[in-house]
């Protein structure tokens, strides 16, 4: 009994003791709440896993990312890991609720590059081909996907001078390729060739590719001389069986920077300007401060074998003058289908685009800086009122009161476009697959000018004047590839791809213009204008069509991923181009090799030469140009009767001769490169050096009337003038780009990237076709008053293209006047040139906890710019009193010069400049809710400051001179900044962006 009665109580001091520490234990394990996050995105990360350090207590994260795990004493660190991302160890100590963010290993991701019809893996590429994707886009108010890449990819200028919504950009691709065909890059949108940019919003990007060197845009054949941007939407969204909704909304203030400083009233008058006794501001009533509005909302998700995204984007762009605003509604469509356990895949792609603009005319910036500063807004007399409106006017040449030029003038446009898009693709075989693709781009601009009875600059005279345009452009296009791929050997694969293709596009278009008003109707009734013949009068239509047709193929090998190898071919018939030469044929060839597989080059996990050539086309700005077309001559009255009507006619005249030859121009590009990674692609980068041949550059030359036509054997030039292919240009370039995936200070990341070109400026290697040639090509007068006769544009066979010449400017008297080196044109001096040296970007990203910044610098430097307000109104003579007098840093002042205003080396000025592009600061909200994925505020700020040694309004390179007088020829006349340019605006933004799941 006494046994039975020990061995009782030794079990229940047992019971006891394991229950005492069950409580302690129990009272020390705690649970720990958390969510996993992609740090890019902000996303939640399903199937992380979270382990306790050293043992194998773990969970996985939920569809949100989110997880609870029961920690125990002793359990110091968690270690959070995912396919694709860099493993992460995060401390416990007293956190009850842990969030982490995962960033992508950059080492196992085998990053995606979109090619012509495909894409490829980043180590395979043996061309000079960028990838950028949305986390490196340009911050702020981008209303243009152009702008997105502004100073991100080495070799891409894109520009855009002064501020205006609806200001054009231009956009190059390795300097100058042509003048007289298309010089902006191709855009293929979702595999649509030559879509229209307004197509697509930048908010529905999801990557944008450019293929930069000759092999890489050889496959577009007769479109690939000026380059390829490819541009890819957002597909689906990250989670299959979810539904997730986004939205971004943001307001922005723009303000009028960099004015240049007049004279003001006082110091307009002594110097001998008429006083009219006030004292107006006249860039200040014309201008204020500019509030525009945007909000951009999608909703993706996918289930089963169906993905699809839908988004609204709306935009309302006001500019700093009343009158001037681009207001933009684009929607987009895209669904995908899989079939038959996904060997049939469907896609559609459908957008719709509303612009609607509204301008003024810019010579009211022009007249703002100029106009007598004494001179009043308005005059309360008789005479004004019944004249001019009220506003103050003078009978004086050149001389029109900005305000009412603002207001009595108006200029809008409604352009609406549409792409609809439709895919299909089979796997025969699960290495062989068929595609097609039809889709059709449609764009329609409907167009209204209105000038009123009291406009003294164009409708006082003509009693009032108003017109109306309209143009459509219709493109179809079909094509079919199949791809197959195979191994063919243990180490090496092959991928080869063929296709077809069929592209039709129609153009038409109607303008009509009408004068003299009894009232101020405007451009919706024309009829109303009683006078439609002569000055301020025109109507007229149009329409062409042209067909081009492809046949194309590539060839990729990869050899133990170490050895790559490409080859391309695209033949074309174009029927635009004369009957002797419509079909061409664009071959490429590119390859490399990564040395780090083959040797052991300590730091470098990547180093891999290439070489490439290709070759390419550029197709004429007009399928007609070999046709010698016919136009409307004079009207012609048979019998001289003006009472009689039916005998009156209009003319026919030939507008240019014929020419059979007539083909594409060809660039013959050859690029090395070396793509390189140090540190396990900590810091990556990628260097290139192209040269390129230009041949055969289409070119509208004048001829001798009568004279035997050599590319129309038997006949005689019955026009003043043929197209030919006439000049050969020659350019080369260096260029260099390196970014580190983050730098660890402290508690903060830091993410730079930066990219530099170095230009080998274009030159001209002749200017000639057959017994046709020049010497030199001379463009762009400075302008009226006074400048209108010598031009200071020289193109000269063997220089720069873009040569600015004119007199030196070798002092000035006592008496103020110009001591000038010459003034025979034909002796003039070679005095700067508008093309750059160089460009760079610098791109930083700071992270902090939940918060981000990131700003951007960007430069150029080596061009010169004509500084026209300069040319024109810093002069103190008699006649320029007229006008109120620019004062800049650049302005002689002792003595002032007294000389009429004649361009001279003076006004040629470098317009080097580093600017402070853009900047952002944003914060990412910690959130809890089920239905709220991420919440997240942002400030940003564009055009913050500009460095320069420039006096005008913007020293950005100009590229073009749209007062050239010929569209076609206006990449001849570089470096001319205009009186007419809208002024710089600085903008501010403050936005939301919220994502629902």
């Amino acid at each position: 009994m006494r046994n039975h009665l020990q061995k009782l109580k030794t079990l229940l001091l047992a019971l006891t003791l394991i229950f005492s520490v069950s409580i302690v234990s129990n009272a020390q394990n705690r649970t720990v709440t958390g969510t996993v996050l992609d740090a890019t995105l902000g996303d939640g990360v399903p199937g992380a896993t979270v382990l306790i350090k050293g043992t194998t207590r773990g969970v996985a994260t939920d569809l949100d990312g989110k997880f609870t795990i029961e920690v125990q004493p002793g359990d110091q660190i968690l270690v959070i890991s995912f396919i694709g991302y860099t493993t992460q160890e995060v401390e416990i100590g007293n956190q009850s609720n842990i969030t982490v963010n995962l960033e992508e290993d950059i080492q196992s991701l085998q990053e995606a590059v979109v090619i012509g019809y495909g894409s490829q893996d980043k180590k395979e590429i043996t061309s000079a081909v960028v990838g950028v994707k949305p986390e490196d886009f340009n911050r702020g108010n981008v209303s243009n996907p152009a702008q997105l890449l502004q100073g991100k990819v080495a070799g891409l200028s894109i520009t855009r001078p002064g501020g205006s919504p609806n200001g054009a950009t231009n956009i190059r691709l390795r300097g100058l390729s042509t003048f007289g065909a298309n010089s902006s890059p191709l855009i293929v949108l979702d595999g649509v060739i030559g879509a229209s940019i307004e197509n697509v919003d930048p908010n529905d990007i999801q990557s944008i590719d450019v293929l930069k060197d000759g092999s890489a845009a050889a496959i577009y054949g007769a479109r690939g001389s000026s380059g390829v941007i490819l541009i890819t939407t957002t597909k689906k969204a990250n989670k299959d069986g979810r539904t997730a909704v986004s939205i971004n909304t943001f307001g922005t203030m723009d303000q009028a920077t960099n004015l240049i400083p007049t004279l003001s009233a006082e110091e307009f008058v002594a110097r001998g300007g008429t006083d009219f006794g006030s004292n107006t501001d006249w860039r200040e009533e014309l201008i204020s401060d500019a509030f525009s509005y945007t909000t951009n909302a999608s909703v993706s998700g996918g289930f089963n074998n169906t993905n699809y995204m839908a988004s609204v984007n709306w935009r309302d762009n006001q500019g700093i003058v009343n009158g001037v605003k681009n207001e933009r509604l684009n929607t987009r469509l895209n669904i995908s289908q899989g079939a038959l356990d996904n060997k049939l895949r469907f896609n559609i792609n459908l957008s719709f685009s509303n612009v609607d603009s509204e301008d003024i005319n810019d010579g009211a910036f022009r007249y703002a800086t100029l106009y007598n500063p004494t001179a009043p807004i308005f005059e309360n007399t008789e005479d004004a009122n019944n004249r001019f409106g009220g506003y103050f006017q003078r009978d004086l040449f050149d001389f029109y009161n900005p305000v009412a030029l603002a207001n009595q003038q108006k200029f809008i446009g409604e352009t609406k476009t549409s792409l609809a898009s439709y895919r299909v693709e089979y796997d025969i075989r699960p290495n062989l697959t068929v595609s097609a693709q039809y889709s059709q781009d449609r764009r329609n601009t409907l167009s209204g000018a209105f000038w009123s009875r009291q406009d003294f600059q164009v409708g006082f005279g003509a009693g009032g004047s108003a017109q109306r345009n309209t143009f459509d452009r219709q493109q179809k296009i079909f094509e079919s590839t199949i791809r197959y791929e195979q191994d063919i050997t243990d180490g090496l694969n092959m991928t080869l791809l063929g296709g077809v293709a069929m592209q039709s596009t129609k153009n038409q278009g109607f303008n009509a213009r009408v004068r003299q008003y009894l009232f101020d109707l405007g451009w919706d009734n024309l009829g109303a204008g009683s006078i439609r013949l002569g000055n301020n009068t025109d109507v007229s239509s149009f329409a062409n069509e042209d067909q081009l047709n492809s046949l194309f193929g590539r060839a990729n090998f990869n050899y133990n991923n170490t050895y790559f190898f490409s080859a391309s071919v695209r033949a074309e018939t174009y029927s635009g181009f004369g009957a002797n030469n419509q079909t061409g044929v664009f071959p490429a060839l590119s390859a490399g090799a990564d040395f780090t597989q083959i040797f052991d080059m300590g730091i470098f996990n990547q180093f891999k030469p290439r070489v490439s050539y290709g070759v390419t086309g550029n197709l004429p700005p007009s399928p007609t140009l070999s046709l010698g077309v016919f136009g409307n001559g004079n009207r012609i009255d048979i019998d001289g009767d003006p009472l009689t009507q039916n005998d009156v006619f209009v003319g026919i005249v030939q507008n240019s001769n014929p020419n059979q030859d007539l083909k594409w121009e060809t660039k013959k590009e050859f690029n090395i490169g070396i793509d390189f990674g140090l540190w396990n692609d900590k810091v990556t980068g990628s260097m290139d050096y192209y040269t390129r041949n230009i041949s055969d550059l289409l070119f509208n030359v004048p001829v001798a009337t009568g004279a035997p036509n050599p590319f129309d054997p038997g006949r005689f030039n019955t026009a003043s003038s043929t197209w030919v292919n006439l000049a050969d240009l020659r350019a080369a370039g260096f260029e260099f780009a390196l970014g580190v995936n983050g730098i660890d200070l402290g508690a903060v990341k830091w993410t730079p990237n930066i990219n530099f070109t170095i230009y080998d400026k274009t030159q001209i290697q002749s200017l000639s076709a057959g017994e046709l040639g020049f010497d030199e090509l001379r463009f762009a007068t400075p302008g009226s008053p006074g400048q209108n006769n010598n031009p200071i544009i020289y193109n000269r066979v063997g220089q720069t293209l873009g040569d600015i010449y004119g007199p030196r400017l070798l002092g000035l008297t006592d008496g103020g006047e110009y001591i000038l080196s010459t003034t025979d044109p034909d002796e003039f001096e070679k005095l700067g040139n508008g093309l750059p040296k160089g460009e760079f970007g610098f791109a930083n990203n700071f992270v902090y906890g939940q918060w981000n910044l990131s700003f951007f610098f960007r430069g150029a430097w080596g061009h010169d710019l004509y500084n026209s307000y300069r040319g024109f109104y810093e002069n103190g003579d008699p006649a320029s009193n007229t006008w109120n007098s620019v004062i800049t840093d650049k302005t002689p002042t002792n003595p002032l010069v007294t000389s009429t205003p004649t361009f001279n080396s003076s006004y040629v000025e470098d317009a080097s400049f580093v600017r402070l592009d853009n900047m952002e600061l944003g914060y990412n909200f910690k959130t809890n809710s089920p239905n709220l994925n991420s919440f997240r505020v942002y400030f940003a700020a564009q055009n913050l400051f500009t460095i320069t040694g420039y006096t005008g309004i913007d020293p950005e390179i100009r590229v073009t001179d749209l007062e050239n007088g010929n569209g076609f020829t206006s990449s001849l006349s570089p470096g001319i900044e205009r009186r007419n340019t809208y002024f710089q605006t600085r903008s501010f933004t403050l936005g939301v962006t919220v994502n629902f799941k």
